[in-house]
């Protein structure tokens, strides 16, 4: 629950989060406004099962309860990345987006200048899974089942989904790449680590081979493959080094909180995969946003 007050009227603005097969479902109460529930989609936490999802500037956590069953249900405000409902909109569509413009620790960030420090490896524990996948209309997705963490230092991170962008989201000294690969994790309290996979067009990977042959023709529709195994580290280059910073979703509502890994070494994707995505997603990628004096950490 987040209060704000005013001088001379005190008001609440009360937000809670559930869970249902569309999404994260919020109901917003105001002041002398009947309670009313939006469904946000986007990919970064479509599928968490978590209890908390972290919110503005990680100063709170919105805690994650059952919706009201008297409450009505209507469509969240669409966003896109073009047109009046581009990424320099978002944060005026509805009231849920604000931090998008008001966020001062936003993703994606143009990476230069970063200080190298002794960082805790990343320690990758992922399992093959069957394909769950989902063409939501903003990007592929692929739900990943219980049982895939990654561990930094002390901190321990479950993979709850991974999804692309093109071209990148993420630049290094002003460079952006061809795609980027998000893999979604939360740690037991709901907080989030996304770990950032840069591609750049050359030899041809076989898992986005095997994932591109199964999207969906139909958006918005999950499919379950079972003869169909996938495993995220076919995704992962050799080396694991990487740069860290606090930052944020880069879709709405862009929520503050997330801790991100870029790795800095790429892989690839051939020409012909980069054509599949670039034809399904001219661009699916949020411009960078200012740093606002974070601290952008390399490992050694």
């Amino acid at each position: 629950m987040v209060s704000f007050s005013g001088r001379k009227k005190r008001s609440s603005f009360v937000r809670r989060d559930t869970q249902s097969s569309k999404g994260i479902v919020g109901l917003v109460l105001r002041p002398s406004i009947r309670p009313r529930v939006l469904i946000w989609r986007f990919p970064l936490i479509s599928r968490l099962s978590t209890s908390k999802t972290c919110g503005l500037a990680a100063a709170f956590c919105v805690a994650v309860v059952p919706a009201i069953s008297r409450a009505q249900e209507s469509h969240a405000p669409h966003w896109s990345y073009e047109g009046k409902e581009d990424p320099n909109h978002w944060g005026s569509l509805d009231p849920a987006f604000a931090t998008c413009k008001m966020g001062h620790n936003q993703s994606p960030i143009d990476i230069s200048h970063p200080k190298l420090a002794d960082l805790p490896e990343l320690k990758f524990d992922y399992k093959a899974v069957p394909l769950s996948i989902i063409n939501n209309g903003h990007t592929i997705m692929i739900n990943y089942a219980p049982g895939s963490t990654l561990t930094v230092g002390n901190k321990t991170y479950t993979l709850k989904q991974f999804h692309f962008h093109h071209p990148s989201e993420e630049h290094i000294n002003g460079n952006g790449f061809d795609m980027v690969g998000h893999l979604v994790h939360a740690d037991t309290d709901g907080h989030l680590a996304v770990v950032a996979i840069l591609f750049k067009a050359g030899v041809p990977n076989p898992l986005l081979e095997t994932l591109w042959k199964n999207i969906p023709s139909e958006k918005d529709k999950t499919v379950e493959t079972s003869a169909v195994s996938v495993n995220v580290e076919d995704l992962m280059p050799s080396q694991h080094g990487y740069y860290t910073y606090s930052g944020s979703l880069t879709t709405p509502p862009c929520t503050e909180g997330v801790i991100w890994y870029i790795l800095k070494s790429t892989s690839s994707l051939s020409d012909q995969q980069l054509a599949t995505i670039t034809k399904l997603f001219p661009h699916d990628n949020r411009p960078t946003q200012k740093l606002n004096h974070r601290e952008v950490l390399e490992s050694k």
